[in-house]
């Protein structure tokens, strides 16, 4: 009997915590149903999101750097994946060309069934639609027989937006729910790996919960179902499905 090709997942963080708030649910979900989970970090947040480092003085960016990737892997391990930084920089963050091979090399690799980044929006952060807009453009490229000719190409996999810190202002409207109630325990626990950022740990509990109240009135308030958590997406392409159900 031949072999079944395991399921993977790839997951493009504009800095090292991103990926945390923001699909931490998701990632630890689908690790534990056997995904091989990767994730990308653009950059560390060196400049922008890491005040509580700066501010106990005697900080250099290097130091910086390092104490954000460490919280990064920590967390990366309590939710199963694996992780690699590629050191874009921060605030801002840009990419060349080569970035963006370097990433379309990363899908070959992994071979993902679904990707996770940013919206495509966010008047508040510049790095999060370039990360998004890097995504797409390198899942195309990977996607391109005449690029590495030779190499197997990726399919298709669905891209799913995660949620933006004020989604009102980046038009960004949620139509998947990702119940995470059975996994919320690991994401609350990766969470709290990023010290650096501890201001962020209350919202993103409101809003994994806010987003668990949606998805059980969406399966339906008489559903047997138990939702206490949830992570909201939004996806760019169509579903290809021959059920509605």
């Amino acid at each position: 009997m031949e072999k079944m090709a395991k399921k993977t997942g790839l997951v493009v963080s504009a800095h090292s915590a991103d990926f945390v708030w923001r699909a931490g649910g998701a990632i630890a979900l689908h690790a534990s149903q056997g995904y091989d989970v990767h994730v990308v970090c653009l950059s560390y947040g060196e400049r922008g999101e890491s005040a509580k480092l700066w501010r106990k003085g005697n900080m250099t960016e290097s130091l910086v750097k390092q104490k954000r990737q460490e919280e990064a892997e920590a967390a990366a391990e309590i939710l199963g994946a694996s992780i690699e930084f590629f050191d874009l920089g921060d605030y801002p963050l840009r990419a060349d060309k080569e970035t963006l091979f370097r990433l379309a090399d990363v899908f070959r690799a992994i071979q993902p069934h679904f990707v996770l980044t940013h919206s495509v929006m966010d008047p508040y952060n510049y790095d999060h639609p370039l990360a998004a807009n890097l995504t797409q453009e390198a899942r195309i490229i990977a996607q391109a027989e005449g690029y590495r000719p030779g190499e197997p190409i990726i399919g298709a996999p669905p891209v799913y937006c995660f949620e933006p810190h004020q989604p009102e202002q980046c038009n960004w409207k949620p139509d998947v729910l990702l119940d995470i109630t059975s996994v919320w325990d690991k994401k609350y626990a990766a969470i709290q790996c990023m010290a650096g950022q501890e201001h962020l740990w209350e919202y993103y509990t409101r809003v994994a919960l806010q987003r668990g109240v949606q998805a059980k009135r969406n399966v339906g308030i008489a559903s047997p179902k138990v939702i206490s958590h949830g992570e909201g997406y939004q996806s760019l392409f169509p579903r290809v499905t021959e059920d509605l159900s």
